[in-house]
Order: C-alpha cells, then sequence, then structure tokens
C-alpha cells in the first residue's frame, strides 16, 4: 500500500512539474498569440520579415542537417569500426559543443572570421563574407548542433559489433554495399532519431547564431532572432504569434521523436 501510494505521489508530482515548467508556458504562448484574433495572427505570420527569417531559419537547418549526418555517419563509423590512433581524442572533440556555451561559440567564429580574426584578410581579398552574413549562420548551426548525429549512432554501432561487416567484406562485399545491406538495417532509426534531434537543435538555436547574425532584418535574422527583435520593441502579439509558429514546429518535431523513439526501443528488444 505505501509503495502505491509512494508511486503515485512521485507520478503526480511529476505531470504536475511538467505542467506548470512545460505545458502551461506553451498554453500561454498559444493563447497570447491568439488573444487579437486570426487576423491580427495571420498578419504577424506572414508578415515580410517573419517568411524571410522563416526561409533563412529552415535554409541554415537544412544545410545544418545534410553536413552534420554525413558527419555523424563518418564520425561515429570511425570511431566504432576502427582502431586508430587519437581516437578518444576525436569522441572528446565531439563533445565540445556540449560543454560550451553557444555565445562562446559565436564569439569564436568573430575571432576567427570577424575583422578582428585571422582569416578575415584572405576572406576580403576573396570577396567572402561569413560573419553578420548566412554562411555565419550556417557555420553557427553547425558548430552547435554537430554531435547529435554521431553521439546517437556510437553506441548503436559499438552494440551491434562487427562481425557481420567483416564477414561481408570476407565475401568480397564493398564498402557502399556493406554499410547500405548490413550496417545500416541496424541503426536506420538511431540514425532518423538523431536527424530529428539535430533539427530541432537548429531550427531552435540563438545564442550562436545571434552572435554571428548582426541581427539585419530581413537577411541574417532567423526566426528566433525575429521574436526576439518584435520582444523588444513591444509588439507582444506579433512576437508569441510568431513564436507560436516556433511551438507548433516543436510540437511537431517532439510528435516524430516519439514515433521514432518507440520504433527503436522495439527494435532494440527484438
Amino acid at each position: 500500500m505505501k509503495g502505491k501510494i509512494t508511486r503515485w505521489v512521485l507520478v503526480g508530482l511529476g505531470v504536475l512539474f511538467i505542467a506548470l515548467m512545460l505545458l502551461l508556458p506553451l498554453a500561454a504562448v498559444l493563447v497570447y498569440a491568439l488573444r487579437q484574433g486570426w487576423a491580427t495572427f495571420l498578419s504577424a505570420v506572414t508578415d515580410t520579415y517573419a517568411i524571410k527569417a522563416l526561409q533563412l531559419t529552415l535554409l541554415a537547418a537544412g544545410i545544418t542537417l545534410a553536413i552534420n549526418t554525413v558527419f555523424g555517419l563518418f564520425a561515429a563509423w570511425a570511431i566504432t569500426k576502427f582502431r586508430f590512433r587519437g581516437k578518444q581524442a576525436l569522441t572528446t572533440l565531439i563533445d565540445i559543443p556540449f560543454s560550451i556555451s553557444p555565445i562562446v561559440a559565436g564569439l569564436v567564429f568573430i575571432v576567427v572570421f570577424g575583422r578582428i580574426g585571422w582569416a578575415y584578410p584572405l576572406l576580403e581579398a576573396w570577396n567572402i563574407k561569413i560573419v553578420f552574413a548566412v554562411p555565419g549562420i550556417v557555420l553557427a548551426t553547425i558548430f552547435v548542433t554537430f554531435p547529435f548525429v554521431s553521439r546517437e549512432l556510437i553506441p548503436l554501432m559499438q552494440a551491434s559489433g562487427s562481425d557481420e561487416e567483416t564477414a561481408a567484406a570476407l565475401m568480397g562485399a564493398r564498402g557502399l554495399r556493406i554499410f547500405r545491406r548490413v550496417t545500416l538495417p541496424h541503426i536506420k532509426w538511431g540514425l532518423l532519431y538523431g536527424v530529428i534531434l539535430c533539427t530541432a537543435r537548429a531550427l531552435g538555436e540563438f545564442g550562436a547564431v545571434s552572435v554571428v547574425s548582426g541581427h539585419l532584418r530581413g537577411k541574417t535574422n532567423t526566426l528566433p532572432l525575429h521574436v526576439e527583435i518584435l520582444y523588444s520593441e513591444f509588439r507582444l502579439t506579433a512576437a508569441f504569434s510568431v513564436a507560436s509558429v516556433l511551438v507548433v514546429i516543436a510540437v511537431l518535431i517532439l510528435i516524430l521523436r516519439n514515433i521514432v523513439e518507440h520504433k527503436l526501443k522495439r527494435e532494440e528488444r527484438l
């Protein structure tokens, strides 16, 4: 009886905490966004600057996802399937974005590619602009999100071992064929899970992007930065309206993540 009471108390406290810290704030965003009616809401989310910010956010997230997926696969493959000097160092380097503040990451790009950076004269000679331009936003987003795919794949590849790949290689199969026919079926749900996490993080990135973007409205503002500008201008309804778009995207990604997580756990049991 005491065990049941303890269990229900803990479950109740957990649900209460989630409701107060997560569900209530998200619901408040949606309610505040619609408090002046659908016309005001649609006007805010279809504003030219909001549309351009959304386009830039999706562009940066798409490029980031493509690069980090390839990098994550290569890194996980190298760490789990090969022995080489510096493996532990590579594993540690992959984790750096988890321990560094996004603001610091943005400042790193300023120091390297900005006017005070050592690479600036070379970039200027080639008429390439990174800081306060789209490439800087993409690079900053890549930096803060690149561990997600590899960190999801490494445990799966370590658990599956390399016996099947070795057997396939002894039978004459090439590297790409081994990956498609042997490795990928074992890691496909883990890969998709890492891709979803990377996407969610890329879409919501604020700190590093804020430092390198320059806040040029209509040019280097992502959707989170656009929300901040609207809020700073005391256009609260517009800010919450645009923020609600990010909330809806986050909820959809969460639903997709739970589906993939269920598939992954079911496959692990099998």
